[in-house]
């Protein structure tokens, strides 16, 4: 980018004050799309594409996000036992290149590009991981198989059409520990995210075959609590897994998106009045409460995909007890936006005036506790079915806007930026910019904050209104007309768990 070379410096004495900005979640807002590798759903669109088709969709999507004022992403990097990233134990995802353990040719790696434009534009980026599936499809040919389902078979369960780990083994979960301990190590992730899949979905008539793990690993639990030995077995890599996230980076979340329903009420007086076919705690295994209680977790986000009145599993009966059972845990909500597609028949998805969208995220901001939405998935932006786009930029998402803040125990706060200057480019927009010094690794400012007051308006930084950009470089462009004189700048860095420094102006 050019400027010309003379930098005005039209305010050189730029002042720090104690923002009025809250370091709570008070106009916050998680604003996050699921971006899905597994089948190509999202991303690479083909298994043939070159390093540079490759590079031009993600970027693509990500300037999409970017438009909408997103401000997180949630990437599949393990679809299975295979990666989208350099690791040293498993091999590169057939879905990538269209065979396993191949690299991109030319060489890049994938997640560390991606990581770096998500982090340009400010927002999150999330690493989606699927802990227990192993093999999508494993009677299909494989040119390359998977060397570890050989190497360690007794590690794996067929069932149905795939082949998983079997959460049973404490090898497994050792295994799992170093996958993520590697990712963690090795990327400048924000987060390390599960989906909703631990025991697989039960098929009718077909056992998850553990049985001889069962009598092996089950000890008090064997023979009579088969599923509570199950349950067990998902918690302790639950609590295994935040405890060595939080030794290596004590700043990165982890976060979890279970199935929309914990337990039906006809079960257990404390769940949701649903009829759920299958349930979190009794067909996953999944023991959300208890990891909520014990605070494993910095945020959930329940997929909650049904629409507004459904008879067996109504959108406002499930987030509203998921707001009462969030245990003060963030509380984000799944959004299924690809039903909007109108692929199937979802008649009540079809409706506008308004859309099911619409309808859920005002009900959504009825409820304190709920704190944010997640799209799934990321090629639903890309169609743009009923102008959805427009949708949530004009009635939503108007302004960039913070994450909710995150790791509470923790009070990451980064330093002012600082020597703030304004040069004129030469199409005569203004570009402003500044520096900032990291005082250490957990305080370093990751992205910055920018408000814009006109002259003689009150600066109030409570005003989400007033944000125009959410970056994470160290300058902004505004258009000319925009920036008149008597205007002022603000301007806070953020900190890894999304705290804010004091606040510095720039008047011109």
């Amino acid at each position: 980018m050019k400027f010309i070379t003379k930098t005005l410096i039209l305010f050189s004495l730029f002042i720090y004050f104690q923002s009025t900005f809250s370091q709570t979640n008070q106009n916050r807002e998680f604003r996050g799309v699921w971006v899905a590798t597994v089948e190509n759903i999202d991303w690479p669109s083909s298994k043939k594409l070159s390093t540079d088709q490759q590079q031009k969709e993600i970027i693509q999507l990500l300037d999409r996000f970017k438009q909408l004022n997103f401000n997180a992403i949630i990437f599949q990097i393990r679809p299975s036992a295979d990666a989208f990233y350099n690791s040293k134990y498993e091999p590169w995802s057939s879905y990538l290149t269209g065979t396993n353990d191949k690299s991109p040719k030319p060489y890049y790696d994938p997640l560390a590009f991606i990581i770096h434009e998500t982090h340009k534009r400010g927002m999150e980026f999330h690493a989606w991981l699927n802990p227990y599936r192993a093999v999508v499809n494993y009677k299909k040919f494989q040119s390359n198989p998977y060397k570890l389902t050989y190497d360690k078979s007794e590690w794996f369960i067929n069932y149905g059409k795939n082949k998983y780990f079997n959460p049973g083994i404490p090898g497994v979960r050792k295994y799992t520990n170093k996958i993520v301990a590697d990712i963690v190590q090795n990327y400048d992730i924000d987060a390390v995210h599960f989906d909703d899949y631990f025991y697989p979905y039960k098929i009718k008539d077909t056992p998850f075959s553990d049985a001889l793990a069962f009598k092996e690993y089950g000890g008090n639990y064997y023979p009579n609590n088969l599923e509570d030995w199950r349950r067990n077995n998902v918690n302790i890599i639950i609590e295994e897994l935040h405890t060595t996230i939080k030794t290596i980076k004590p700043w990165v979340q982890f976060g979890i998106s279970p199935f929309g329903v914990w337990r039906n009420k006809n079960t257990d007086p404390k769940g949701s009045n649903t009829q759920a076919g299958q349930t979190n705690y009794d067909d996953l295994y999944a023991d959300i409460l208890l990891w909520l209680k014990n605070d494993w977790l910095d945020y959930i986000l329940p997929q909650v995909y049904w629409h507004i009145g459904h008879k067996k599993a109504d959108y406002k009966t499930i987030v509203t007890w998921w707001a009462e059972n969030n245990f003060n845990t963030n509380l984000y909500i799944g959004q299924g936006i690809y039903k909007l597609n109108g692929k199937k028949d979802y008649k009540a998805w079809k409706k506008t005036n308004p859309t099911e969208i619409e309808k859920q995220l005002n009900l959504n901001k009825t409820i304190p506790q709920i704190q944010g939405s997640v799209f799934f998935s990321a090629k639903v932006f890309l169609k743009d079915p009923l102008g959805v786009n427009q949708i949530l930029k004009n009635r939503y998402y108007q302004n960039p806007i913070l994450p909710p803040s995150v790791n509470h125990n923790v009070n990451f706060i980064p330093e002012p930026v600082y020597n703030i200057k304004m040069t004129k480019q030469k199409n005569k927009n203004i570009q402003i910019f500044w520096e900032s010094i990291p005082e250490n690794k957990e305080k370093e400012a990751v992205k910055f904050l920018v408000f814009l007051f006109d002259k003689d308006e009150k600066v109030d930084t409570n005003n989400s209104s007033k944000i125009i950009s959410l970056t994470g470089e160290n300058q902004i462009t505004i258009r000319k007309k925009d920036f008149q004189k008597g205007a002022t700048i603000i301007i806070q860095a953020v900190s890894r768990n999304n705290n804010l420094s004091k606040a510095s102006y720039f008047k011109k």
